[in-house]
């Protein structure tokens, strides 16, 4: 079992910076891919970004790369997800999740493992 917890969210106005971070416990942290993901009300929920157990490996969606970074320390047991240039429509709540396979993090095709229970990130025009 693996608990997942965000912390970071918050009100800021475009062009502004948050850190979202998401503590891990129960389990192996390392053993996990961790993700990012965001849900605005009557969406799906979408992948924004992931990282492999190591750190070495990360994905981005289209409309965060450059933007975003994702990034986790081990020895913590913390993922963290850097947003700069924040923009009106990043607005959503923002959930950690965790998979020992990383594709499944990246497509989606099967359930994942672990989800945190979100953080409200609101930016303002």
């Amino acid at each position: 079992q693996v608990q997942l917890a965000e912390s970071g969210g918050g009100l800021v106005q475009a062009g502004g910076s948050l850190r979202l971070s998401c503590a891990a416990s129960g389990s192996t942290f390392s053993s996990y891919a961790m993700g990012w993901f965001r849900q605005v009300p009557g969406e799906e929920r979408e992948f924004v970004a992931a990282i492999n157990w190591s750190g070495e490996t990360t994905h981005y969606t289209d409309s965060v790369k450059g933007r975003f970074t994702i990034s986790r320390d081990n020895a913590k047991n913390t993922v963290s997800l850097q947003m700069d240039s924040l923009k009106p429509e990043d607005t959503a709540v923002y959930y950690c999740a965790a998979d020992r396979i990383m594709s499944i993090l990246l497509l989606g095709d099967e359930p994942i493992e672990y989800w945190g229970q979100g953080t409200q990130v609101t930016v303002s025009s």
